[in-house]
């Protein structure tokens, strides 16, 4: 089922909208056109009860300027490219700084005006067992400093299975880099209703990439054994995020890229899976790409008020956000994030939902 409403509008008139799919059982997503946001979506307990498990506002207005981010697709490049500058083929590209952690200056998630901000175009569609909605963006060359034109399309996919499935692709006219993802913060115990410290995480990925002070990864794969990152085995995000750790320290808690696991033969692997105790929630996340960024939160601060009518404070969401590795345009022992004319970007990320 696919229904559209308005959503409030942006400070230049323009009107947005909020699309809604629903799949057999009752699950919904709902999602606006501006900024790609996933603004909620609405899973069973162990009890069949549903409940809003995404962080954000109940109109368009403090998305543009008041959010973290909350559930938005993010672009041209999640997360953080070091010095805000980049270089290829010999030319060297500067960028919008937006982020200066360490007082060193970064691009964080495409820039001020990254694709969180964009009005995106949106058209629904269908298919057998899946809710969907299309939503397309021209990226003109020098956006936010980036090269090339970009055309991008993301689709949701809301499923009978209770899984939201969200594809990306894109193509360029010039050398660039690309590297898209989706930030929604989670609390399977529903948003506003605490923390997530209590929920159990599990994570498909035995090695991270650590940071300096400034966040910018210093190009090792480090092992996770024997540090406050291990999550192999599943721990409770709280067990150890005030562990004394230089690394919790840079990031105030996790706010780290994993290295996911690879497995033979194929391309949609496991990443991610957080249970959460109460309501018997499960969220399983596959995805495409190399590594994803574990973040729980750690700047939220109560000023923010959700859609609850509740404050968000600090650890009140965490993100799994499936990405290529931060800084790879500076970093080449890093997994390539260059597109260039002819080639095509395509990659899927898959949030399953169930309960025990």
């Amino acid at each position: 089922m696919f229904i559209s409403q308005p959503f409030g509008r942006l400070p230049d008139g323009r009107e947005t909208r909020l699309h809604l799919l629903q799949n057999k059982s009752g699950a919904r997503a709902e999602i606006t056109d501006f900024g790609g946001i996933l603004v909620r979506l609405l899973v069973p307990d162990r009890t069949g009860q549903l409940d809003d498990i995404v962080l954000g506002f109940a109109s368009v207005e403090p998305y543009v300027d008041r959010s973290p981010f909350f559930g938005a697709t993010i672009g041209r490049f999640g997360n953080r490219i070091g010095g805000a500058q980049f270089t290829v083929d010999g030319r060297t590209y500067p960028l919008a700084a937006n982020n200066t952690p360490a007082g060193q200056p970064c691009n964080l998630h495409g820039g001020p005006l990254g694709f969180d901000k964009v009005l995106w175009n949106a058209t629904p569609f269908k298919e057998p067992g899946v809710a969907g909605l299309r939503l397309t963006h021209l990226s003109r060359d020098g956006e936010q400093g980036f090269p090339g034109n970009l055309a991008v399309t993301v689709e949701y996919r809301l499923t009978d299975a209770n899984e939201l499935r969200i594809d990306y692709s894109a193509t360029t006219d010039q050398a660039t880099p690309v590297n898209l993802t989706n930030h929604s913060y989670f609390n399977l115990r529903g948003e506003g209703r605490g923390t997530i410290l209590d929920h159990q995480l599990k994570l498909h990925a035995a090695r991270f990439t650590p940071v300096a002070a400034s966040l910018i990864p210093t190009g090792e794969l480090a092992p996770v054994a024997g540090t406050p990152f291990d999550f192999t085995a599943p721990q409770t995000i709280g067990s150890r995020i005030a562990a004394k750790h230089p690394q919790l320290e840079y990031g105030n808690g996790y706010d780290h890229n994993y290295v996911v696991d690879p497995v033979a033969g194929q391309k949609l692997v496991p990443a991610a899976e957080v249970y959460e105790p109460e309501t018997g929630r499960v969220l399983e996340m596959f995805t495409e790409e190399p590594g994803f960024q574990l973040y729980s939160g750690n700047w939220l601060d109560g000023s923010l008020i959700g859609k609850r009518g509740q404050p968000y404070p600090q650890r009140s969401g965490f993100c799994l956000e499936a990405q290529h590795f931060p800084d790879s345009p500076n970093q080449p022992q890093f997994p390539n994030t260059i597109l260039r004319p002819g080639e095509r970007y395509a990659t899927a990320t898959v949030y399953r939902f169930s309960t025990r």
